[in-house]
């Protein structure tokens, strides 16, 4: 079995990402305001501070994912 098949897929998946991402502007801007809003100053950032803006960030990620032809 050769790797280089795997690579190949790996690549393609890779470079829907960019579109992908576009598609879901709105819930990457809330999760990076969350973020940021959370490790701001000294403050240490904490495991699932913003885990209701992620679970909306990766699920627009799978619908768009899904939607997108390969």
């Amino acid at each position: 079995m050769s790797g280089r098949g795997v690579w190949l897929r790996t690549r393609a998946r890779l470079r829907r990402f960019p579109a992908l991402l576009a598609g879901c502007g709105e819930q990457a801007a809330a999760y990076g305001r969350c973020v940021a809003a959370a490790a701001g100053g000294t403050a240490e950032l904490r495991r699932d501070a913003c885990l209701e803006e992620f679970k909306a960030l990766r699920d627009c990620f799978a619908r768009a994912a899904k939607a997108t032809p390969k």
